[in-house]
């Protein structure tokens, strides 16, 4: 599979390194392609794209779409060391852009709080073909992650300053301009998971430890004992978006569209009432959308986590113009409305919708919660931050996510 970022990337200039044969493990298809006529569909995986809570906000369309499934094709088309070409002019060469055949899905940058990057200031930092994944075709079917860098003639190119350098086995190797980098859990992607080490993987495969800048020309330091095998739960980062890798095996354990429809059910039949309010507060079906709040959406204060319904009092302007001081305990924080998460895929474990990320708001069980307030992603050249999955929002407060306090009905 090969996936592609924003088509307004500037082109790369130097040709180092060369594509050739169609041997080896496949390049992974759309959803729905490649079974082989005798079999049924063999599914690799699934790759998520943080910050979109289950759909782009335009809608998944064609290879557009918030989660990627990963098929078996008809034929491989996987690569194999070529050719390799010293070029010391630029090259005149038509550069990839989403319109090619060879793209599986297309990858534009998120902006942090959910959605797409856009306007024309938007440029994106993700490279024109952001990274390749290679499966192979019998079980297990181990897909292996690799930093793309390719043109439309499926040659692998690399910018004029990126750094590339000669493997001891005489092949040539390189870093894309804004690096392909990836995080495997300790523990796989359950209820002990926890962070991992963010790597940076290089156009042939191999692991290294991060630059010091995320396109700095020097490399890093060569992690022979790390692998670019990804695992359940092993997120990629494409400098502008991080996709979060799931097995079909991981995916089983994943709770379901159903369990988190009828855990909202669950929640809004135990009929929590706003505690001043005394109104009967109800989550919003998922059918709806992130919409503006109507008025039986419960609303939490991110600092105490007391569930109330809407109300216009205990604002605090003089400290910021979204404090707000709870009518219960007078801790004094961010006063937002509370969306389920939806995305089922980036959940840990099917538990109870109890804890919210601060300060967006958005809900999931309590060991999914910890996981990704914990979990630094990458921002920028070398910063980063952990952020609420299911919209990309950096994480506050000490926690970085709440413990939701509600009251039950007084009858």
């Amino acid at each position: 599979m090969v996936l592609e970022g924003n088509p307004e990337v500037g082109s790369p200039r130097t040709c180092d390194l060369q594509h050739a044969g169609n041997q080896g493990s496949c390049i992974l298809s759309s959803p729905g392609e490649g079974a082989q006529p005798d079999e049924g569909p063999i599914k690799y995986g699934e790759l998520i794209v943080l910050g979109y809570n289950g759909c782009l906000a335009s809608g998944d369309k064609g290879r557009r779409r918030s989660r990627l499934a990963l098929s078996r094709r008809p034929h491989a088309n996987g690569v194999k060391p070529g050719i390799m070409h010293h070029i010391s002019t630029p090259l005149v060469s038509k550069i990839g852009r989403s319109t090619e055949n060879m793209i599986d899905f297309v990858v534009t940058d998120t902006s942090p709080g959910g959605g797409a990057a856009e306007g024309p200031s938007a440029q994106s930092t993700i490279s024109r073909y952001a990274c390749r994944i290679l499966c192979d075709r019998r079980p297990p079917y181990t897909a292996r992650l690799y930093a793309a860098g390719f043109d439309a003639s499926s040659n692998i190119f690399l910018g004029e300053r990126a750094a590339k350098w000669r493997t001891p086995d005489g092949l040539m190797d390189g870093l894309t301009t804004n690096g392909v980098l990836v995080m495997h859990p300790a523990g796989g992607f359950s209820e002990d998971s926890a962070p991992g080490v963010w790597r940076e993987i290089s156009v042939c495969g191999n692991v290294y430890t991060l630059r010091d800048s995320r396109s700095a020309q020097q490399r890093g330091k060569l992690v022979e004992d790390e692998s670019n095998v990804l695992q359940d739960g092993s997120l990629i980062d494409l400098c502008g978006a991080t996709l979060l890798w799931r097995t079909p095996a991981g995916l089983l354990r994943a709770p379901t569209l159903k369990q988190l429809e009828a855990q909202r059910q669950e929640a809004n039949a135990a009929r929590p009432q706003c505690p001043v309010g005394l109104s009967t507060l109800a989550f919003p079906s998922p059918a709806r959308g992130r919409t503006a709040p109507d008025k039986q959406q419960p609303w939490v204060y991110v600092r105490c986590g007391h569930v109330h319904g809407y109300h216009g009092w205990g604002c605090r302007r003089e400290q910021g113009p979204q404090e707000r001081e709870c009518p219960l305990c007078r801790l004094v924080g961010p006063y937002v409305p509370l969306w389920l998460g939806q995305e089922a895929g980036l959940c840990l474990d099917p538990g109870p919708p109890s804890h919210a990320f601060a300060p967006c708001g958005h809900v999931c069980s309590e060991k999914t919660a910890r996981y990704w307030a914990q979990t630094p992603l990458p921002h920028g050249t070398h910063a980063f931050h952990a952020a609420c999955p299911f919209c990309g929002a950096w994480l506050t407060g000490e926690h970085g996510c709440v413990r939701l306090i509600f009251q039950g009905p007084l009858d």
